[in-house]
């Protein structure tokens, strides 16, 4: 088992993030959150990054900006998904996965996230439970953070854009349970919008 807070993760959780905070708060905003989080330069991109600067750099938003947290939080998600689909997804197994019938297109989906989940769990634990719920416990983003309702707007925005473009255009994730609530694990949920 790894030691909590010694994991890699994607450098993504901050490349994605950079950019909304600069246009929510100005380079200046994003400037002091960046040397709470400890981190002195933006990752190059190239490979996996430790993951206690990537998580203070998140908690040190939700922190001083509880109200924009959210929205960027969820937009560094979304944007993070956008890249896996230009980047890491082959375009032909993404024609596959949108050919096939949705809840096959999930249980494929939710084996290929849990063989990659290195990129995003850190040291955490990710465990699918079923093609549409899954979990990821010790989740190093929140390590030591406290909250009365679930804060994982960066992972449901990955997931629902992976899912949304991939399986179903009405599923969106919802966080059921979380870390920081006391949670042992975050619960995440994918829910197809039946309106």
């Amino acid at each position: 088992m790894q030691v909590p807070g010694t994991g890699l993760i994607g450098p993504n959780a901050v490349l994605q993030l950079v950019p909304l905070l600069d246009r929510a708060g100005g380079s200046d905003w994003r400037a002091v959150l960046m040397a709470q989080a400890g981190i002195a330069a933006l990752p190059d991109g190239s490979g996996m990054i430790p993951e206690g600067p990537v998580a203070r750099l998140h908690q040190a938003m939700r922190r001083d900006r509880p109200d924009l947290a959210p929205g960027l939080g969820w937009k560094a998600g979304l944007a993070t998904g956008d890249y896996i689909l230009a980047h890491r997804i082959p375009r032909a197994v993404q024609m596959l996965l949108r050919a096939l019938p949705w809840r096959i297109s999930a249980r494929v989906l939710s084996q290929a996230i849990a063989r990659n989940a290195w990129t995003f769990a850190g040291s955490g634990q990710f465990l699918v439970i079923t093609p549409q719920v899954f979990e990821l416990r010790a989740n190093p983003l929140l390590r030591g953070e406290v909250a009365d309702h679930p804060v994982c707007d960066w992972h449901r925005g990955v997931f629902t854009r992976l899912y949304q473009r991939l399986v179903h255009p009405a599923l969106t994730c919802v966080e059921t349970r979380c870390c920081a609530m006391g949670h042992a694990s975050c619960r995440f949920e994918m829910r197809r919008d039946t309106r």
